[in-house]
């Protein structure tokens, strides 16, 4: 991780305590920031290197509405073959940068039937299914010991982002995220199963980093764009093209939201 750091800081000299992560389709949201330095993946030392559609694969570092910020245009997966270290370095490095809060983004499945194509919901929680136990520590060199997470998602940056939703006039979900490995997408069963435990949305990222950062302290916000319906009673098949155009028509939102939270940064 050493090294990662000293070639961010070797190229940008600034400091953010605010990191988004741009999860499918919302990559673009990074073309808005007025860049200081942008690092390819490949040129970060232990980075992972996204082979998911629409993930660039960079690091954006600069000023979003006079705000300083560190944005990951795309993120890796565990179902691309990545270890769960390797998904979560990104997110340790950034902690070793100084970054204090997280935004955390992705294209998710609706599972809850008030739910439409193009809605984005804020995690209020998560329910883990990516059988990812005992593969790889999500806590800090030092602090191995199991914690109670008694909450992982930060009420006030979920109220800044309420409020922000509500000032802008689109609806703003608050819901629970099912977080599965993929990479096939659900089946009608599994689908009525998601819905039964209480999810609202169902995706394939997202929780490792969300444990990660939780467990270096970070405060955490997290949104789920709404880019297919899961219909267990009508499926229908959906391209990952299409959820990135989806994702992108709802960009705007996810915008919004992010950008509440910088407005409260320090």
């Amino acid at each position: 991780m050493t090294a990662a750091v000293e070639v961010i800081r070797g190229i940008w000299s600034g400091r953010a305590e605010t990191a988004v992560i741009l999860g499918s389709g919302l990559g673009e949201i990074a073309d808005e920031v007025a860049a200081e330095a942008i690092i390819p993946y490949r040129d970060i030392p232990g980075f992972p290197r996204s082979t998911a559609l629409a993930h660039q694969g960079r690091l954006v570092c600069g000023q979003l509405r006079g705000r300083p910020v560190i944005m990951l245009q795309g993120r890796c997966h565990l179902y691309e073959g990545y270890s769960l270290a390797e998904v979560t370095f990104p997110t340790r490095v950034l902690g070793a940068l100084g970054v204090k809060t997280l935004v955390v983004t992705n294209a998710a499945g609706g599972i809850n039937p008030l739910y439409d194509k193009g809605d984005v919901m804020l995690l209020d929680d998560h329910v883990s299914l990516m059988w990812f136990g005992g593969t790889q520590p999500l806590a800090p060199e030092s602090e191995r010991s199991p914690r109670p997470l008694t909450r992982l998602y930060d009420r006030r940056l979920i109220g800044l982002a309420l409020a922000a939703a509500r000032s802008a006039k689109f609806p703003l979900h608050l819901g629970v995220y099912i977080g599965v490995t993929g990479p096939s997408y659900e089946t009608r069963a599994e689908y009525r199963a998601f819905r039964r435990l209480g999810g609202d949305c169902v995706g394939m990222s997202t929780v490792p980093e969300v444990l990660t950062a939780t467990g270096l302290g970070m405060r955490v916000l997290a949104t789920s764009t709404v880019t297919n319906v899961c219909l267990p009673d009508a499926p229908q098949t959906v391209t990952a093209e299409e959820v990135v155009e989806v994702a992108r028509v709802a960009r705007p939102k996810v915008q919004t939201v992010i950008e509440a939270v910088l407005a409260d940064a320090t």
